[in-house]
């Protein structure tokens, strides 16, 4: 399987629906649930790419890009975008859908980085 065909094969989406309980005082999905939700897609990501143990070492840019209100269901996607040694990039995305109308939207984007570790929590390869 060529590296093109393993990231693709990786790729991972969840769904969700935007409850009450997961929303701030303006009704909408608080930024940190939005953020434990896309780290956890990037880890299950990561995991099916490498097939290692792997930890979050940094999350970058994330764009909240448009307010997610509650009773919406979310799309949430992890892409493998860069695969180094120790170490691999993934993109995550998370999409609103209107629950009772045809509409879909981009709502925030965000990079995490992860590292393979062996059992000592020793950075390893992350392929091969």
């Amino acid at each position: 399987m060529t590296l093109e065909e393993k990231m693709q094969q990786a790729e991972t989406t969840i769904y969700k629906v935007v409850f009450p309980n997961t929303t701030n005082h303006y009704d909408t999905l608080f930024g940190g649930t939005a953020m434990q939700l896309m780290d956890e897609v990037a880890f299950i990501t990561a995991t099916r790419f490498s097939r290692k143990r792997v930890v979050t070492v940094s999350s970058s840019k994330i764009d909240f890009e448009k307010s997610i209100p509650a009773d919406t269901i979310i799309q949430i996607t992890g892409r493998v975008v860069r695969v180094g040694n120790t170490s691999l990039d993934i993109e995550v995305e998370v999409t609103k859908e209107e629950m009772y109308l045809d509409q879909r939207e981009s709502a925030i984007k965000g990079t995490f980085t992860f590292v393979a570790i062996d059992e000592q929590k020793n950075p390893i390869a992350v392929m091969g």
